[in-house]
C-alpha cells in the first residue's frame, strides 16, 4: 500500500525537538527524509542521557525514527554543495537555525525559491524572525514568559511547567499542518512558500478557553491545581485511598454522579443544581462529595462511575497510559526493528494508507555515502 506522502523528499536541517518531531510525522507518512547533521557530533540530543540506548540517546530516538542521516559541514565547501543540491531536490525543507544563519551560508528561503521554486521552505523559531529574531527559542523558557507556568501548579505554589517540551510538541504539529496544507496549495499553483512557526505563537494558539477568558475579560487566569475554571465538577476528588479524576460535563452527568455517592439530593440542591452554581459554590460541592467518596477505595469508585456513565478514572502514571491503552487495543507501541527500542505508534489512524514502515533511528551520518551517491547521479525528469 503506497503512503501518503510516498515520493516526497524532506530535507531536515532540523534539530533538537520541535523541527525533528515535525519531520519524522512526515516520515510516518510516508516522506523520505534526509537528516542533516554536524560530523562528529549530530544532532545536540544524541547526547542528551541518561537513558541511553544501544546506538545513543532515548531522547533522540523518540524523534528521529525512518529517516536518513547524512554528516555534513555547511561551511565546508564540498559539503554545502552537496546540501545546495539536497535542497535543490526536496519539496520541503525544515529549519530552526538562528534566523539569518542559513542566509549567511546560502541557504535562506529566498536563495533556495531561486533555484527550487517548488519548495515548501519551513522555519520554526523561538520567537519569530522579526524582534524576538535574537531571543532563544527553548521549551521551558517559552513556557515560562508565554505564561503557560502562571495557570499551571497548585493555586498557592509556584508557576510549573508541563510536564514534557509540550510547546516544541505543538509547535512540531502547527508546523506539519502548515507543511501539508502549502503541499496542497503547491498542486494548484505550482509553487513552494514559506512556511513560518514559532513557539511563543503556538503556545498562545493553544490557550484554547483560558486564551479567550483573558481576552473576553481582560483578567489574568492564574493557577488552579487540577481543577477547572469554567467547569464543575471537573478536577481531582480525594478518595479513600487516593485520587479520582471527574469529568462532568453537564448537569445530567452531575446527578449521575450524586446518586452513585449516594447522595442523589445534591443534583436538586439549588447551590448545584446548575453547572454555574457549581462553580460558584465548588468548595461546598467538593466537601460533600469527598465525605461520601471516603467510603471507597478509587479503583472501586471509578468502576461504579463509569458504569453510571460519568467520566471518572483513577490517576495513573505512563506505564499505567500506556498499559490501558493496550487493553483498548489502541497498540501505543510499535517495534522499529534492528534491535532498537519500541517507538510510539503514530496517533493516526487511516482506513487505507496506514502508517506500516517504522524503521529505527539512524546512526550519526550512516547513509552519508548512499546520499551523496544519489545527489551525484543525474535527476531523473519527473
Amino acid at each position: 500500500m503506497t503512503p501518503i506522502l510516498d515520493g516526497i523528499v524532506v530535507a531536515d536541517f532540523s534539530r533538537v525537538l520541535a523541527g525533528p518531531l515535525a519531520t519524522v510525522m512526515l516520515a510516518d507518512l510516508g516522506a523520505d527524509v534526509i537528516k542533516l547533521e554536524r560530523p562528529g557530533t549530530g544532532d545536540d540530543t544524541r547526547a542528551w542521557g541518561p537513558p541511553w540506548t544501544e546506538r545513543t540517546s532515548a531522547y533522540f530516538e523518540s524523534a528521529n525514527r525512518s529517516k536518513r542521516s547524512v554528516a555534513l559541514d555547511l561551511d565546508d565547501p564540498e559539503d554545502r554543495a552537496a546540501a545546495r543540491e539536497l535542497a535543490r531536490r526536496a519539496d520541503v525543507l525544515v529549519e530552526n537555525f538562528r534566523t539569518g544563519a542559513l542566509e549567511k551560508k546560502g541557504f535562506g528561503y529566498a536563495e533556495l525559491a531561486a533555484i527550487n521554486p517548488r519548495l515548501i521552505y519551513c522555519s520554526v523559531t523561538g520567537f519569530g524572525s522579526d524582534a524576538g529574531a535574537d531571543l532563544p527559542g527553548y521549551d521551558f523558557l517559552v513556557q515560562a514568559v508565554g505564561g503557560l507556568m502562571s495557570i499551571t501548579g497548585a493555586p498557592d505554589g509556584d508557576p510549573m511547567k508541563v510536564g514534557v517540551a509540550l510547546v516544541d510538541v505543538l509547535t512540531a504539529k502547527d508546523a506539519v499542518a502548515g507543511i501539508l496544507a502549502a503541499l496542497y496549495e503547491r498542486e494548484r499553483s505550482g509553487l513552494g512558500q514559506h512556511v513560518e512557526v514559532n513557539l511563543l505563537s503556538s503556545l498562545l494558539g493553544s490557550l484554547a478557553n483560558q486564551g479567550a477568558n483573558f481576552l473576553a475579560t481582560d483578567t489574568v487566569p492564574s493557577r488552579r491545581g487540577n481543577s477547572h475554571p469554567s467547569i464543575a465538577p471537573y478536577e481531582t476528588l480525594r478518595c479513600r485511598d487516593g485520587l479520582i479524576a471527574v469529568a462532568c460535563g453537564n448537569d445530567g452527568q452531575f446527578a449521575r454522579l450524586a446518586g452513585t455517592v449516594g447522595a442523589p439530593e445534591l443534583a436538586d440542591d439549588p447551590r448545584f443544581a446548575t453547572n454555574p452554581d457549581r462553580v460558584r459554590h465548588r468548595a461546598e460541592m467538593v466537601a460533600l462529595l469527598e465525605d461520601r467518596l471516603a467510603a471507597r477505595d478509587a479503583a472501586e469508585w471509578a468502576r461504579r462511575l463509569t458504569e453510571a456513565g460519568v467520566p471518572a478514572g483513577t490517576v495513573g502514571d505512563v506505564a499505567s497510559g500506556f498499559a490501558l491503552a493496550e487493553r483498548l487495543g489502541l497498540r501505543p507501541r510499535v517495534a522499529v526493528g534492528d534491535g532498537a527500542m519500541d517507538q510510539v505508534r503514530n496517533p493516526i489512524g487511516f482506513s487505507r494508507t496506514p502508517v506500516a514502515d517504522y524503521r529505527r533511528p539512524p546512526g550519526l551520518g550512516e547513509h552519508t555515502d548512499a546520499v551523496r551517491a544519489a545527489l551525484n547521479a543525474p535527476q531523473q525528469p519527473d
